[in-house]
């Protein structure tokens, strides 16, 4: 049966941490990982505030109740939202772009002349990623924290675009996620790209470490 597309004007929500003034340092914009909402994916940025660092945390434009519906009902009534599936992913992908470019024309705008740093976490790398190399935005430093380049991205953009950027990748010495079949992923994906990301591990999980976030701002 064939497929259809329809185009319609879409609500998407995102939260801050901060004030954006004439102190502001530097701007962030750190996209959460999969089953995580922004609301609270923000606030383990707090300590930024301090640093006079204002962070922009959009959220993925699909949500879902991350408990399965038995019959008995729900024991937890607990959401969370992902940046996309397999399924109908090239349009997710597009939306996506299409939602982070609004919000950063929004949030940003002309005042590129702050330093911005894009963050994604774990599989919020690779929304990340397809973001910066989609090319309508400036930024001057890629964070990969818990996660990776995706192997689908656009290579020729991308060698171009990060060539000039500082890019790093955060992970935690025991993470799961993170094993030598990811690391050897990542090298791979890194040498089409021409890049070589500033490792920068810490002890812990897959999670955002304070410590290690706070290096850089310092």
């Amino acid at each position: 049966m064939p497929q259809h597309n329809l185009s319609f004007d879409f609500k998407a929500r995102y939260f801050t941490i901060g004030e954006l003034t004439h102190e502001t340092r530097q701007i962030w914009i750190v996209l959460h990982g999969y089953a995580q909402l922004a609301e609270y994916f923000v606030r383990k940025f707090d300590a930024l505030q301090e640093q006079k660092v204002y962070v922009i945390a959009p959220e993925g434009l699909s949500r879902f109740y991350l408990e399965n519906v038995q019959p008995s009902g729900r024991s937890s009534d607990r959401v969370g939202a992902t940046w996309m599936t397999k399924e109908n992913r090239l349009a997710d992908i597009e939306n996506y772009l299409t939602y982070l470019n609004n919000l950063y024309e929004k949030e940003v705008g002309s005042r590129n002349q702050i330093p911005v740093t894009i963050l994604g976490f774990s599989q919020g790398a690779a929304t990340a990623s397809r973001w910066v190399t989609d090319g309508k935005i400036s930024f001057s430093r890629l964070i990969l924290w818990s996660g990776i380049f995706p192997p689908d991205m656009d290579f020729k953009s991308g060698k171009e675009i990060l060539a000039v950027k500082e890019t790093y990748f955060v992970y935690g010495k025991d993470d799961p996620f993170i094993s030598d079949i990811r690391f050897a992923e990542l090298s791979m994906i890194s040498e089409k790209l021409g890049v070589t990301p500033v490792a920068v591990p810490f002890d812990g999980k897959h999670e955002i470490d304070q410590q290690t976030l706070l290096k850089f701002v310092s």
